[in-house]
């Protein structure tokens, strides 16, 4: 693929949802939707908001190893990045992606004991557009 980076980082922002994964504690992939990234570095980290106390937290706390999916349906195109998932408390990373409104969902504002910062770093991934599939780096 010509110019990966750009191609799926196109694809990635005109997303109005993502799809991240997580392994349970028996071993099973877990899907989730979810609001897109708030901030993105290259097609490499992307960084998203959550609750500590949600499910996916504790699992990504457990084993690291995640996925996330964005899916253009108009085109029938989409990306699988493999990697890993950090949960990130400090308050610097949560200020970094804090936007107005985010009050809906952490009422105590950037402080909120229950918000964090989920960081996922890609390693690889697999693109899917005009009937073909493609793995590749990051």
């Amino acid at each position: 693929m010509r110019d990966a980076a750009k191609t799926i980082g196109n694809l990635v922002d005109k997303q109005n949802v993502a799809f991240i994964s997580s392994i349970d504690g028996d071993g099973y992939p877990n899907m989730k939707a979810m609001l897109p990234p708030r901030k993105r570095e290259g097609i490499k980290v992307f960084y998203f908001t959550t609750n500590i106390s949600s499910m996916r937290v504790a699992q990504y706390r457990e084993n690291p190893k995640a996925s996330i999916y964005f899916c253009d349906r108009r085109f029938y195109r989409g990306v699988m990045l493999r990697g890993t998932m950090e949960v990130l408390e400090d308050s610097g990373s949560k200020e970094m992606i804090w936007q107005e409104g985010d009050t809906m969902y952490y009422p105590l504002g950037v402080t909120d004991p229950d918000y964090c910062v989920l960081k996922f770093t890609a390693e690889s991934g697999r693109f899917y557009s005009s009937f073909k599939s493609e793995n590749f780096e990051v």
